[in-house]
């Protein structure tokens, strides 16, 4: 069921429109500006309600922050007016609202604009999905994770919890290429993305193809030692996937990783970490390749023994 929240200081009002919609969505009502940004901000909605006149933070202000944060910025928002807010509409309008429905509510009304808007979302929404899906492993595109590990840094940094990065390299992957050819490397970065995306499958876990034979995956909330432990068993898997390698070079198709552990502070940013994971991922293939080099949230290297 698509997820619709109302924003709205006035009980009654809020009250109105949560039992026009409540039928065909699941709604939640936010009372302040600031619970709204809140909610809005710590959920997936489809449409957000937004009252114009409330105490303190007016709609208008609350529009603009929504806009200006990376989770909330596409989803679109109705502002709730009356007859005769036509200047309010307007002003609504030009800062990004989709529409606006009128103080009293007419049920029908209220459900028509609701119901297209919802549509027209996730309509976009699936075109967007489409856009940021690579096509030869059906796993997230780089265009995809530049858009996705902001959010999650900022989300990481706000809730003040573990945030990790880590790279994948298929080894010795030219090399691979040179003898079995292209189509055969193709099939190879496929299964190594299935492998990868299969194990890395919690709500708060993301994997992408970075480039090449490169994959990238995000994680939140879990300590260095366990993300470590697991993506040990992740290079591990892929390994038991017994594809040939070239005899020149190894007896099976593996992968190096390279990754880091931090809580994101005032002071760090989300470049300089990736660059972090990224030469982890350097010692790993100088160590040998086929094998986990990992930071640990004081900068402590963690390797395979």
């Amino acid at each position: 069921m698509e997820k619709i929240l109302i924003v709205d200081d006035s009980i009654v009002q809020a009250a109105q429109l949560k039992a026009i919609l409540e039928g065909e969505y699941d709604v939640t009502v936010a009372s302040t500006p600031e619970d709204g940004l809140s909610q809005a901000s710590g959920d997936s909605y489809s449409l957000i309600l937004l009252d114009v006149v409330m105490p303190g933070m007016d709609g208008f202000t609350l529009l603009k922050k929504l806009q200006e944060e990376i989770i909330t910025q596409n989803v679109p928002v109705i502002l709730i007016t009356s007859l005769s807010d036509a200047e309010y509409e307007q002003r609504g309008l030009v800062l990004g609202a989709v529409d606006y429905i009128t103080k009293p509510f007419n049920p029908l009304i209220v459900k028509a604009r609701v119901n297209t808007h919802v549509k027209l979302y996730n309509y976009r929404r699936q075109v967007e999905q489409q856009s940021m899906t690579d096509q030869l492993t059906g796993i997230a595109n780089r265009r995809r994770y530049e858009h996705y590990s902001a959010a999650k840094w900022h989300e990481a940094a706000r809730l003040q919890v573990p945030f990790s990065v880590c790279m994948f390299d298929i080894d010795n992957f030219k090399v691979y290429n040179d003898t079995f050819g292209h189509p055969a490397g193709d099939k190879v970065i496929a299964a190594v993305a299935g492998v990868i995306a299969s194990r890395m499958h919690r709500s708060t876990d993301f994997v992408a193809r970075y480039g090449g034979e490169e994959f990238v995956a995000l994680s939140l909330g879990e300590p260095a030692e366990k993300i470590f432990g697991h993506l040990k068993k992740v290079r591990r898997a892929v390994e038991e996937l017994h594809i040939p390698h070239a005899p020149s070079v190894s007896e099976w198709v593996t992968v190096s990783v390279g990754g880091v552990t931090t809580v994101p502070r005032p002071e760090s940013t989300y470049p300089f970490t990736l660059k972090i994971a990224d030469t982890m991922l350097y010692h790993a293939k100088k160590l040998g390749r086929n094998q986990v080099v990992w930071a640990d949230e004081q900068m402590n290297q963690l390797r395979e023994a």
